[in-house]
């Protein structure tokens, strides 16, 4: 088990080890199913592991020109980019960092191909209408979604140019669900799957969760890709980066009221685990148990900031916390860093970097003049 103990609260901290053990395991998948995984940035961009990520998987897929623009400078590649919508005056500088652009909407493709130049590969995004995903604000296959055009918009068939289509349905799935998507997608797009260079299924691919079936991911992936003839192309976020390290806070006050004890810290649900509030899910704290124990201590864990509902509960430690105590909140890489805010100016932790010589190396420390030239 890491010793954290010289790095100081509060702190993000990235586990060479771990994150090297996954990106491994996500090579194995790409090489042995013959297709290509790239990084989702919008999972994870901690950018000064992007080398390494490059040692495993060949290349990163952007949502937007800042991260399309990232990928190029820190990863030495240009990006797969999709956006919802593309800005007309940040088209042509995104052009310059991607060799492959996804536009949301046919109509949207036309509006802009007069300005795509030759050798950029393009495609459309799709809804298949299916998903497994049960929370909605993460559906992007709920009815009438935003996200992808739906199989009635291709009654002319597939535009002039477009060489590939995308569809994202999935949200730390399992291999299985993607089962179920892709004849959902051949059902319905099949038709025009002759017609493509490439498939991009996506994100949502949580290989690298315990217990997922990654030979049947291989099969299916392969088996896809030897029936229609096409590139395949993954882009899970959570994958690379789950488990892979935590977030370490200290508790500063102990407030009780009506019965009820919550265990203040120095991090903020709010600010810096949006998704636990969001989705929601409850974070695990290491050493803690979230169901009663018989003789274990209960507290709510409280946010530091001034929002009501910036805290979780319950949790129950064997000993009774006192300020000063740390609390470690386990699996803090993927959608954390990315969703991180500066709200009521609250204090964003450090960002370290634990080397598997044991070297913790301080990546970012978070300051007053961050938190000043977000403000204007």
């Amino acid at each position: 088990m890491p010793n954290y103990n010289d790095i100081p609260s509060p702190a993000f901290v990235l586990e060479e080890a771990l994150l090297r053990k996954n990106l491994e395991l996500i090579a194995s998948v790409q090489r042995e199913a013959g297709v290509e995984i790239i990084l989702a940035l919008k999972g994870f961009s901690l950018w000064r592991v992007f080398p390494m990520v490059r040692e495993y998987l060949s290349g990163a897929t952007a949502s937007s020109l800042n991260e399309a623009r990232l990928i190029y400078e820190e990863m030495g590649c240009k990006a797969h980019t999709y956006c919802v919508a593309y800005l007309p005056d940040e088209f042509d500088e995104i052009v310059k960092y991607s060799s492959h652009l996804t536009f949301n909407s046919i109509a949207q493709y036309e509006r802009f191909r007069d300005r795509i130049p030759a050798g950029i590969s393009c495609g459309i995004r799709v809804n298949p209408e299916y998903s497994e995903v049960k929370v909605e604000l993460y559906n992007p296959a709920a009815p009438g979604s935003r996200l992808g055009e739906v199989e009635t918009a291709f009654v002319n068939g597939l535009p002039e140019g477009i060489d590939g289509l995308h569809f994202h349905t999935l949200c730390e799935s399992s291999s299985y669900d993607l089962e179920k998507v892709l004849a959902a997608f051949e059902e319905k797009f099949g038709h025009l799957i002759p017609k493509l260079k490439w498939v991009n299924m996506g994100g949502g691919h949580l290989m690298t969760r315990k217990g997922y079936d990654t030979a049947h991911l291989i099969g299916l992936l392969r088996r896809f890709r030897e029936r229609w003839g096409v590139q395949v192309i993954l882009e899970p976020g959570s994958a690379i980066a789950w488990e892979t390290g935590p977030l370490i806070a200290t508790v500063l006050d102990i407030h009780e009221s009506r019965g009820i004890r919550t265990a203040i810290v120095d991090v903020s649900f709010t600010c810096h685990m949006p998704d636990t509030l969001e989705m929601p899910y409850k974070p695990r704290i290491r050493a803690a148990s979230q169901e009663p124990v018989e003789g274990w201590h209960a507290y709510r864990i409280g946010g530091v900031s001034c929002l009501a509902g910036d805290y979780m509960s319950e949790y129950f430690f064997e000993k009774p916390l006192q300020p000063g105590d740390r609390l470690i909140f386990e699996d803090m890489m993927h959608y954390t860093l990315v969703k991180t805010t500066m709200f009521n100016g609250v204090r964003h932790p450090d960002i370290y970097f634990l080397r598997e010589n044991g070297e913790a190396e301080l990546f970012r420390r978070f300051n007053y003049k961050d938190y000043k030239n977000r403000m204007g």
